[in-house]
């Protein structure tokens, strides 16, 4: 007697009634129109626009897309190849492995929100419709067509294809996920995710050069626009860009491919953010560079703090100011008391170690409190470090600090002979003052992801990750919960204090203003705080995004004026309302935020 084997049965879609969209458009009709309009979009930008060149980027070129224009020539291409995905063109599928039509909804309305952005900036700049040219109307017009025919594609996900039973259970996990859309949250609920194909590991770190290479692209388009109208577009299209490409499980896809060669990976971003400064005619945006990197590599010395060990820390930027400070002091300033001047290595170990002990001190007595309780001290110490050093003025208080002049006129660092105050050439490539602290401060910032990669997979960040998740439990299984809190807290006091001694020579004076818990100019405990939870707290990547976007745009929203920290709190909270986990988060956070939706798959896994 034979025994027949039934593949397994997989879950199909609705069969009561055709699935509809927001609109009534049918899907089919749809997805016509939003193709075709992404299609139209391309040509829309390379006609005039307006006819005067008053308006920034010159949009009177016909045949050749400036300004604006090339950002929705952007969306217009990345529209187009999802709508023909959403039809299964062959050669697509890679960039759709979790289906096409949400992501298409993404990116048509990204695409049409630049546009028009774009037209209402030209009317208003200028003074009227009467100043757009057949081009800009057209554009307009056929992004909101692309827009409505991705509306109307159905919100249910397609029946997936059948399950080859000869596929391994892990196999068919991941092909249930993926026709369900839920890429990205199985991927971090369950491990690492991994191509439905497997490539050749040429291939594999290829496409982690490509991705550093468009990072780079990325983030050097965005901190060198010109002006602000620019900029706003830029931030539109990236963001609903990377929503897009989320969506259709490509990014999931990419990340499993640097986890599976994560020393790559980490060596390719520091080459690709070594080659940044090489990419800058002159100092300006290397000088926003450097800023980044000193706000980045204090926020993963915090996410230490923070991330894995979990204690709420609100005053954490008086480390970096104990470090400033300190480097400052043996700095050879006129304005130092202590008339010393040490060489750079001295002064950073100098402002480390000062900051540990800081860190200590501080948290010996305070780290028995929890959540709000500790919270609430951590911000009384950033407050008393401040007032500590306006009151140091010789009036006060002793003579050390110069109260509210602070220590200026601090030298620029010479390490080997090699003046940092000074213009170099290397390779033909001129590097100015900025961009030799650039290189500096990226070498400290490879420090701190070697030491913050290294005790996060140690047995003391296995601690600190059970004291974050349930310090009484914990307890319970022998962790003795105060020194690990206290060897955080020291570690991640001592990585601020070595970033301070950098940011002392780079802006020639530390002053007590520049440490307070909310300021204008970052970096300051709030948006320190915010980095970390924004990027995602517990990796590498997460709070170094997060610090390079959370300093980038303030920056460049200065145009607003009163109104930028409004528009920027507005960003944070839409951010948080609809990706509450980080834009970079671990596999445990995505599962907290997403829990609903992951129980299923655990399970089904488990059971497996």
């Amino acid at each position: 007697m034979t025994t027949q084997t039934t593949p397994p049965q997989t879950p199909t879609a609705p069969t009561s009634g055709t699935p509809k969209g927001l609109i009534g458009i049918p899907p089919t009709t749809g997805r016509a129109l939003a193709t075709g309009g992404g299609v139209l979009t391309i040509i829309s930008t390379f006609l005039a626009w307006t006819w005067t060149s008053a308006f920034p980027g010159d949009l009177t070129v016909y045949g050749y897309p400036g300004g604006l224009q090339v950002l929705v020539l952007i969306g217009g291409i990345l529209t187009t190849l999802l709508g023909l995905a959403s039809y299964g063109v062959k050669g697509l599928g890679w960039l759709t492995p979790a289906g096409a039509d949400g992501a298409l909804k993404l990116a048509a309305l990204g695409t049409f929100t630049t546009a028009w952005f774009t037209v209402i900036a030209i009317t208003v700049n200028l003074g009227g419709v009467v100043n757009l040219e057949p081009g800009g109307y057209i554009a307009a017009a056929v992004t909101l067509i692309a827009l409505l025919g991705a509306l109307s594609l159905p919100f249910e996900r397609p029946a997936p294809d059948p399950v080859d039973p000869e596929d391994t259970q892990w196999e068919q996990f991941l092909h249930h996920a993926r026709h369900a859309g839920a890429v990205t949250r199985a991927t971090f609920a369950s491990g690492p995710a991994r191509p439905a194909r497997d490539i050749p590991a040429y291939a594999e770190i290829l496409v982690i050069i490509l991705a550093m290479a468009l990072g780079l692209t990325i983030f050097t388009y965005g901190i060198g626009t010109e002006y602000d109208e620019l900029f706003v577009g830029f931030l539109i299209t990236v963001g609903f860009g990377f929503a897009a490409l989320a969506k259709t499980g490509l990014v999931a896809r990419v990340s499993a491919i640097t986890t599976k060669h994560r020393t790559i990976t980490m060596t390719g971003a520091f080459v690709a953010a070594a080659a940044f400064p090489f990419t800058q005619s002159d100092d300006r945006y290397a000088t926003i560079g450097v800023y980044i990197l000193i706000f980045a590599t204090v926020a993963l010395g915090l996410n230490i703090v923070v991330g894995l060990a979990g204690l709420l820390d609100l005053g954490y930027v008086a480390f970096l100011g104990v470090g400033a400070y300190t480097a400052a002091l043996v700095s050879g300033s006129p304005s130092s008391p202590l008339h010393v001047h040490w060489p750079f290595w001295a002064s950073a170990i100098a402002g480390a170690v000062v900051a540990m002990i800081f860190g200590v001190i501080i948290g010996a007595p305070t780290l028995r409190l929890r959540g709000d309780y500790l919270a609430i001290v951590t911000l009384g110490f950033g407050e008393i470090f401040r007032i500590t050093v306006l009151n140091m003025d010789g009036t006060s208080g002793p003579d050390v600090t110069n109260g509210s002049n602070g220590i200026s006129s601090i030298p620029n660092l010479n390490i080997f002979g090699f003046d940092f105050g000074q213009e170099h050439s290397l390779g033909g490539f001129t590097i100015a003052r900025f961009a030799n602290y650039f290189l500096l401060m990226l070498l400290i910032t490879f420090i701190v992801v070697i030491v913050f990669r290294r005790s996060s997979d140690s047995r003391i960040g296995r601690a600190w990750i059970a004291i974050r998740e349930d310090e009484t439990a914990a307890l319970a299984m022998g962790i003795n919960g105060f020194r690990v809190k206290l060897i955080a807290f020291a570690l991640g006091a001592c990585l601020a204090g070595l970033a301070g001694s950098v940011q002392a020579h780079v802006t020639y004076t530390v002053t007590p203003e520049q440490y307070q818990f909310a300021h204008v100019v970052p970096p300051n405990s709030a948006f320190l705080l915010a980095a970390v939870v924004l990027g995602g707290m517990g990796t590498i990547s997460g709070p170094l995004v997060g610090a390079a976007l959370l300093y980038l745009i303030p920056a460049k929203l200065q145009f607003l004026g009163d109104y930028q920290l409004l528009a920027f709190g507005i960003t944070l909270v839409l951010l948080m309302r609809f990706r509450p986990e980080g834009l970079i988060p671990n596999r445990r956070r995505q599962l907290e935020f997403h829990e609903e939706a992951e129980a299923p798959a655990v399970l089904s896994k488990a059971g497996a």
